[in-house]
């Protein structure tokens, strides 16, 4: 019998690489459980993202301290990347403030050093693990000036919300000079060309100062912060 062109265009099965990969699942295993274990009791929390490279005389860098500190002051635990620029005056306004300063360190091979703010420090080899962390137990998003990783975390739980994968949660965009030129794409060319709903871009604010920050988390509060329903535990239980 002749064999299908396409398996035979296949490489053969390396059982040492295999098995190599197969064991990465435990240590893969043991960051979700490590990281579940850990932030499930840091509830209400506020993620907030932003560049690791905004220096520490940065307007936003004050900015985002000045955010973190009062949202720790209202109750909300933050959670950051762990690492330096918004990430670390994050940590440092939280651990200025009331509630716990959350870390959600990456392993890289340049940029991230973790900061010394961290009451609770978690550490991943593993993005999109790390990611998960961020969503799961969020009650609201800050997003601050940042890059592609910035980018990637709006990106990710924007789409989650839009798909019903997880409840919807205030997400606030911060710095209107910087972020317009992105909401623009978003109304004149996504919506435009019908690759998102014309309502999707309601989906987060966009403010520039702490009290406006603070308000529209404030405003959502009895609903992010009252115990989830039988429906969205069981979303909760999918990400």
């Amino acid at each position: 019998m002749k064999k299908n062109s396409k398996q035979a265009a296949l490489s053969p099965i390396d059982h040492e690489e295999l098995a190599h990969q197969s064991w990465k699942i435990f240590q893969i295993m043991g960051e979700f459980v490590n990281g579940y274990e850990k932030l499930a009791r840091a509830r209400p929390s506020v993620s907030i993202f932003g560049s690791a490279r905004t220096a520490k005389d940065h307007p936003t860098y004050k900015l985002t301290e000045e955010i973190a500190k009062r949202l720790s002051n209202e109750g909300f635990s933050i959670v950051s990347g762990g690492g330096p620029g918004v990430m670390e005056a994050a940590n440092k306004g939280a651990q200025e403030g009331a509630s716990a300063s959350i870390g959600v360190n990456i392993q890289l091979p340049h940029e991230q050093n973790s900061n010394d703010y961290q009451d609770i420090s978690l550490y991943f080899r593993h993005f999109f693990s790390r990611k998960v962390m961020f969503v799961k137990y969020a009650s609201a998003y800050v997003v601050m000036p940042g890059g592609f990783g910035t980018l990637d975390e709006l990106a990710e739980i924007l789409t989650l919300i839009q798909t019903g994968k997880t409840r919807r949660i205030p997400i606030v965009l911060v710095d209107t000079a910087f972020w317009q030129g992105l909401v623009d794409w978003f109304t004149n060319t996504l919506v435009k060309e019908g690759t998102i709903s014309p309502h999707d871009p309601e989906l987060f604010t966009v403010v520039d100062d702490v009290d406006s920050a603070i308000a529209y988390i404030l405003k959502h509060q009895t609903d992010i912060t009252e115990p989830l329903s039988e429906d969205e535990q069981d979303k909760l239980m999918e990400i």
